[in-house]
Parts: structure tokens; C-alpha cells; sequence
């Protein structure tokens, strides 16, 4: 299914262009040892946007610790084409959140709970989400796809979310579409 074009793997924000995938750990690994007996949840999702010529997809990664803050980039990554199969949409969306959470390697989520595991006994957490763009309302079109994309999810070893808790995809995310 990633056929469509080679993928883009740089990364940016509102301070930071063109980041590689290690400058964005180095950020995210940073931002958790501010506060190591935090709550964190590493939440990655993605959205789209069919364009006049083209389907622009957003990819966000956003580290948040609660009550503190959060850390977000994202990843653009354009079809030459309008998508405009929602099985297919929903599908590609889930295939970009999928490769960017291949680059958290075991070694990787490993160094990430390091950060945090001398702390879980006064209440330090980790955990990791996939949100996708679905919703389960009987007026959604995209209730259909989701135990579909949900088994994706799992497999990648992150907890799914769906709207409307799925707010790095339906919002963070989809603001960038526009």
C-alpha cells in the first residue's frame, strides 16, 4: 500500500525544519528526562486532506507529559492524486502512522521506559497510542474500517484510540491539512 511515492522521512514543527528521525528521538528522550516521574503518553496519528490535484497526508508525533506539556512534530507526505475511496484513505493514513511507529525500535521504547521505570513507584507512566482518524457513531462512514484499523494498531504495540479521543489525528494533525 506505501507505493504511491517514496516517503518522506523528515520531520518538522513550529521552531524546527527538516529533522531527521534521531533529531526528533533526541527531542522527545530530552523532553522526558525534564520530568522523569511524569506521565507520559506517546500518541502518533494521522489525517488527510483531499486537495484540487492532490491528497496531502499529516503525521504527528506528540510526546505529552500530563500537566506539563507536550513536545509535536509532524511528517508531510503528498499523493499526486485525489484519494477519494475511504477504505483506501483511511487505510494509507494507518499505513503512514504504521511506519512511523517502526522507527520506535524495541531498543528505542526500551531507552524511553529507562527514563521513566526508576520512578513508577511514586507514579511515573509510559505508555504508547495510535490515534486514528475513525469514528464509531452510527452516522460515520468510517465505523466500518474500525476493528480493522484498531488489530493494526495493536499489532504495532500501542494502545488505539478512535474520535473522539483520538486528538492527534482528528485535531493536531488535521489542522496541517488545511
Amino acid at each position: 500500500m506505501l507505493n504511491y511515492r517514496v516517503l518522506n522521512y523528515t520531520f518538522e514543527n513550529l521552531k524546527e525544519k527538516h529533522m531527521t528521525f534521531e533529531q526528533v528521538f533526541d527531542h522527545i528522550l530530552n523532553f522526558m528526562r525534564l520530568n522523569p516521574n511524569g506521565n507520559y503518553k506517546l500518541m502518533i496519528g494521522t489525517d488527510s486532506q483531499v486537495q484540487h490535484d492532490h491528497t496531502l497526508f499529516i503525521t504527528g508525533i506528540v510526546i505529552q507529559c500530563e500537566g506539563k506539556g507536550v513536545w509535536a512534530c509532524l511528517q508531510k507526505n503528498k499523493v499526486p492524486r485525489k484519494i477519494t475511496n475511504l477504505h483506501e484513505k483511511i487505510s494509507y493514513e494507518t499505513s503512514l502512522s504504521e511506519s512511523v511507529f517502526s522507527m520506535f525500535t524495541q531498543e528505542r521504547k526500551d531507552a524511553m521506559y529507562e527514563i521513566v521505570l526508576p520512578h513508577v513507584d511514586r507514579g511515573a507512566s509510559f505508555t504508547i497510542e495510535g490515534h486514528i482518524d475513525i469514528g464509531a457513531g452510527e452516522r460515520n462512514k468510517t465505523r466500518v474500517f474500525i476493528n480493522e484499523m484498531i488489530a493494526r494498531i495493536e499489532s504495532m504495540g500501542a494502545q488505539p484510540k478512535i474520535k473522539p479521543d483520538a486528538f492527534v489525528a482528528s485535531s493536531y494533525a488535521n489542522r496541517f491539512t488545511k
